[in-house]
């Protein structure tokens, strides 16, 4: 019997993001765990004051992830929306810096380019891997201004 349930525990494992059987939702503990980000500039429309400056649309706008973690995006709101990385920022910039290639999904990996794409209502993002330790910036292609960004901090 033991050894059956090893076998089912190992294909599990096989079946799922670095073999981890767990998710979560708010902060991570590393090894493969999943990190949900929920997308909705309606219910999370008050800005937010980070060190990087002001942020909403994004629950939560600051979110803390262990480096070999995943985080995912999941348009809860009536609308589209992205979550996309601002590379190379310490600051979210006065105007948006995203081209329309930041409607098409790219990159998993939060040290590089990424982008959910644009999400319609009910839909999530793929899998951004947490490949480093930092503070990466992220915001809405479509509202940026709104101020709809967001960061996530690796450690």
């Amino acid at each position: 019997m033991k050894a059956i349930c090893a076998v089912a525990v190992a294909l599990l494992c096989a079946c799922t993001p670095n073999g981890m059987l767990s998710s979560q939702t708010g902060g991570g503990s590393g090894g493969g765990q999943i990190t949900k980000i929920d997308i909705n500039l309606t219910l999370h429309a008050s800005p937010q004051q980070l060190p990087q400056g002001s942020a909403a649309g994004y629950a939560p706008v600051q979110t803390t992830v262990a480096v070999g973690s995943f985080v995912q995006f999941t348009n809860s709101d009536g609308f589209a929306h992205t979550a996309t990385g601002i590379t190379g920022a310490s600051s979210f910039p006065a105007s948006s810096p995203f081209s329309v290639s930041a409607q098409t999904q790219s990159g998993q990996a939060i040290s590089g380019p990424w982008s959910s794409g644009a999400l319609q209502a009910g839909q999530s993002s793929q899998l951004i891997r947490i490949d480093a330790p930092g503070t990466y910036l992220y915001g809405c292609f479509f509202h940026y201004g709104a101020p709809m960004r967001g960061a996530i901090v690796a450690q």
